[in-house]
């Protein structure tokens, strides 16, 4: 007789290499984004605008083509690919209006995440989740509609970007750890 575990192939780890050039460059576009020098900064910014323009694009097109694979909820694939070809589109045509824009839209797109999050932990601590999910709930609820409420305030865009960088910095010294960690 075989135990489960034996019979389960092994779950196919990323390789390390992969993970820590991941972690280096999210390293280097942080401290660029956190402590280089002004023109540093605008010009590592925009060059991630136009990375997400083409990431857009041909995110949609492969949402597109993955119908002639799996033709399941085709409808949602085509919508879902022509609104990403559109704004990848859009920021690559207007990269400078899209890279002002883009912060505060993170902003609102977090405060209806939020806010979506809380009302499906609230729901869940009312069919038995515990009270813990609907403080969770009640807590993620208010933080989406403040920041939805606030989205447009002077500021909310840059605290953004700093967010971002300060995650990209710390998030990719944790990755070239785990890289040498997933080597040894």
């Amino acid at each position: 007789m075989t135990t489960a575990a034996a019979v389960q192939p092994q779950a196919k780890q990323r390789p390390w290499w992969l993970t820590l050039i991941s972690g280096i460059l999210a390293t280097i576009v942080g401290a660029t984004l956190l402590w280089g020098g002004l023109g540093n900064k605008v010009q590592t910014y925009m060059l991630l605008v136009t990375f997400l323009g083409i990431w857009w694009m041909i995110q949609g097109i492969v949402d597109i083509v993955s119908i002639f694979h799996d033709s399941r909820m085709w409808g949602w694939k085509v919508f879902i690919g022509i609104i990403s070809i559109m704004a990848g589109y859009y920021i690559m045509a207007y990269p400078i209006v899209s890279a002002v824009a883009l912060p505060r839209i993170f902003v609102l797109v977090l405060g209806i995440w939020g806010l979506m999050y809380g009302i499906i932990l609230l729901i869940m601590a009312f069919q038995g989740g515990g009270w813990g999910a609907g403080i969770l709930g009640v807590l993620g609820i208010i933080f989406g509609i403040a920041l939805m409420a606030n989205y447009t305030a002077p500021g909310m865009g840059l605290a953004m970007l700093w967010t971002a960088a300060v995650f990209a910095f710390f998030g990719g010294i944790v990755m070239i750890v785990q890289a040498f960690r997933q080597r040894a």
